[in-house]
């Protein structure tokens, strides 16, 4: 059995909280390398799922911009890290999808080097947002990555993407998602509930990395 992995003092107290807004947010580079991407002096955070997961809509959706991350009618585009910097106080580093068959298997071998490299090597690394479709039953691939996280130590929620679609079943699949995740861990990671379409999720996980944030200890400073 897991045990929990998460940032700590973030318990979801959204009662009377100010609605949070992205001022800013800007591409700071696209990296093949962790090496390659700038010094880990503000908090940065991960966000990760299956191919057509609708990751770029979410992304788009927290930063209140149409076209910050590139929305592809083609799964499988993104095909290295893309940094965002967001008010100038933390990084969204937006991940190659999984599970995209029609990519070579050369390719899957590097985007799993590449993010494996990242997601272990990268020092100021908050937490990394699993992304996961609602509409569809537990995916052995999502299993298997949060348990993956879950092994290697690494932060993470889940994050149930188009609960506006009809498919959503008022949470079928996403109950059973969490049932089968129970059966390795001792407690299940937070979650959030979104939707693209209908802006929901949006205060929630922008409350969540503000909290974050507020124990962000620049790397240079711990040395």
């Amino acid at each position: 059995m897991f045990a929990l992995c998460y940032p700590p003092n973030t318990e979801n107290n959204q009662n009377n909280e100010k609605k949070i807004q992205v001022v800013s947010a800007k591409l700071i580079g696209t990296y093949g390398h962790v090496q390659q991407m700038p010094p880990p002096i503000l908090p940065e955070y991960a966000f990760i799922g299956r191919s057509n997961v609708g990751k770029s809509s979410l992304i788009n959706m927290l930063t209140k911009r149409r076209d910050l991350a590139w929305v592809s009618h083609t799964p499988g585009k993104t095909q290295a890290i893309n940094l965002f910097g967001i008010d100038d106080a933390w990084y969204l580093a937006d991940l190659p999808g999984y599970g995209y068959a029609k990519v070579s298997k050369v390719a899957r071998r590097q985007f799993s080097a590449m993010m494996t490299n990242y997601l272990k090597q990268r020092q100021n690394l908050q937490c990394v947002f699993h992304l996961i479709d609602s509409r569809i039953p537990p995916q052995t691939s999502d299993l298997d990555f949060c348990n993956w996280m879950g092994e290697n130590g690494l932060p993470f929620v889940t994050v149930f993407t188009k609960i506006d679609d009809r498919k959503y079943q008022k949470g079928l699949h996403v109950n059973s998602f969490k049932t089968a995740l129970a059966e390795s861990w001792n407690e299940l990671p937070e979650s959030f509930l979104c939707s693209a379409v209908k802006n929901i999720g949006q205060s929630e996980i922008l409350q969540f990395i503000l909290k974050v944030n507020a124990n962000f200890v620049p790397i240079a400073l711990k040395e």
